[in-house]
C-alpha cells in the first residue's frame, strides 16, 4: 500500500499545479502583479470564485434584458 501512496503524490502535485490560479490572467486589466500581492491559495480561489460568480450574474442580468425586449 505504501507504494501506491508514493505514486499518488506526484500525480496530486501535478493536479495541484494544473489547478493553480493565475490572478494576472484572471484580472488582466490590473497593472501590477496580483500573484505576488495575493500569494495565499485560499485568497486566489476566493477571487476566482468571485470573478466566476460575477460573470454568471452578468449573464443572468443580460438574459433578463433580452427577455424584456
Amino acid at each position: 500500500m505504501e507504494e501506491k501512496d508514493d505514486h499518488s503524490d506526484p500525480i496530486d502535485q501535478e493536479e495541484e499545479k494544473k489547478r493553480e490560479i493565475d490572478l494576472n490572467i484572471l484580472f488582466p486589466e490590473k497593472g501590477y502583479d496580483l500573484n505576488r500581492l495575493f500569494p495565499d491559495e485560499g485568497i486566489k480561489k476566493l477571487l476566482y470564485e468571485l470573478r466566476r460568480n460575477k460573470r454568471d450574474i452578468d449573464r443572468f442580468v443580460k438574459s433578463l434584458h433580452v427577455e424584456e425586449e
